[in-house]
C-alpha cells in the first residue's frame, strides 16, 4: 500500500479548509490533530493562530512529513507516535480528527474515545467525505467542501467532504 500519511485526505482536506476559514474557532486554544498523517490539520490550525498543536499518528513515519511540513510552513508542531486511543484524552480546548471512520474496529474507538473527551469539556470536530463507519447520528454539520484527490486513495478525483461537530 501506499504511504497514506503522504496524502492530503479528503477529510482533512474539508477540516483544514474550515479552520483557515474560521480562525476564531481556534485562535488562542490547545488543539489535538488526531490521526494527523502529513500534518494537514494541525498546520492549518497553527496559521488560524492555535496557541498549540499535539500532532498525533500511530504511524513513526509521520513524525519527518510532519516537521518537514510544520517546518515549510513557518510554524511549530508537537508530534507523537503513542496511540492516545490507549488512556484519556490529554488536556485540549479542540480535537480535530480527519478523515478517521473508515474501517469499524477504528471507527468504534476513536468515536467513543472522541466522545469521551467531549465529556470532559473538550470540543470536537471531525472531516469526512463519507466513509462507510461515519456516525450516522450526535454530530452537527458546520460545513461542506469539494476537494481533490487522487485516484491512489480515491475511487473518483474529486470528493465532498464535510466537517461535522460532536453534538
Amino acid at each position: 500500500p501506499p504511504p497514506f500519511w503522504a496524502f492530503a485526505w479528503a477529510g482533512g482536506q474539508a477540516l483544514a479548509r474550515w479552520l483557515l476559514d474560521h480562525p476564531a474557532e481556534v485562535a488562542g486554544q490547545r488543539i489535538i490533530d488526531l490521526a494527523t498523517g502529513s500534518g494537514l490539520v494541525g498546520i492549518a490550525a497553527m496559521k488560524a493562530g492555535a496557541a498549540s498543536v499535539l500532532a498525533a499518528d500511530i504511524d513513526p513515519f509521520c513524525a519527518a512529513a510532519v516537521a518537514a511540513n510544520a517546518r515549510s510552513n513557518g510554524v511549530e508542531i508537537a508530534f507523537t507516535d503513542a496511540n492516545l486511543l490507549d488512556a484519556p484524552p490529554p488536556p485540549a480546548d479542540l480535537i480535530c480528527a480527519g478523515d478517521v471512520f473508515y474501517e469499524k474496529p477504528m471507527a468504534d474507538a476513536v468515536l467513543a474515545w472522541l466522545k469521551q473527551a467531549q465529556a470532559n469539556g473538550t470540543r470536537v470536530i471531525v472531516g469526512d467525505p463519507g466513509r462507510t463507519y461515519f456516525p450516522k447520528s450526535g454530530l452537527i454539520l458546520l460545513a461542506e467542501y469539494t476537494v481533490p484527490t487522487t485516484r491512489e486513495l480515491e475511487d473518483q478525483e474529486v470528493k465532498r467532504s464535510r466537517v461535522w461537530a460532536l453534538d
